[in-house]
């Protein structure tokens, strides 16, 4: 990874949902891709998280949802952000979502939804690009 700084991410399983398998796969693809990952763990509120992500800095924060609650936890995940100021963190998801409900969760504020067997490359390249554009929003550029 190269560039100004380090990619921080934060990954996050709101809910009551415990299946975290698929996050962890995630978090080590994250990190083997040079970013710096803070995984919560299971069974996060959305305050939790966005409390979390604005004092980790992160740069953007991935959601891991299996359990069909996708919308509400993402919803309630970006209000809390935007509640603390960090409105320009960008939310991407991974999980269980039927293809019907991304442009709802687009609509909300999602900027990318990753289902079962997403390539990692994708995730990872798609992460450092939301960050590296956050980056250069930041920068006025």
């Amino acid at each position: 990874m190269s560039g100004p700084r380090q990619i921080r991410v934060l990954v996050a399983k709101p809910g009551l949902d415990g299946h975290d398998r698929g996050a962890g796969v995630v978090a080590r693809a994250l990190r083997d891709a040079g970013m710096d990952v803070i995984y919560t763990g299971i069974r996060q509120t959305a305050a939790m998280i966005a409390q979390t992500a604005v004092e980790e800095d992160v740069d953007c924060v991935g959601l891991s949802i299996m359990s069909g609650a996708h919308l509400e936890h993402a919803q309630d995940v970006i209000g809390a952000l935007a509640e603390r100021g960090a409105a320009d963190i960008p939310v991407v998801i991974g999980g269980i979502v039927p293809p019907e409900d991304v442009p709802r969760l687009e609509a909300i504020g999602v900027r990318t939804v990753f289902g079962p067997g997403s390539p990692l490359s994708e995730i990872t390249g798609t992460v450092e690009a939301l960050a590296r554009a956050r980056w250069a929003a930041d920068a006025g550029g």
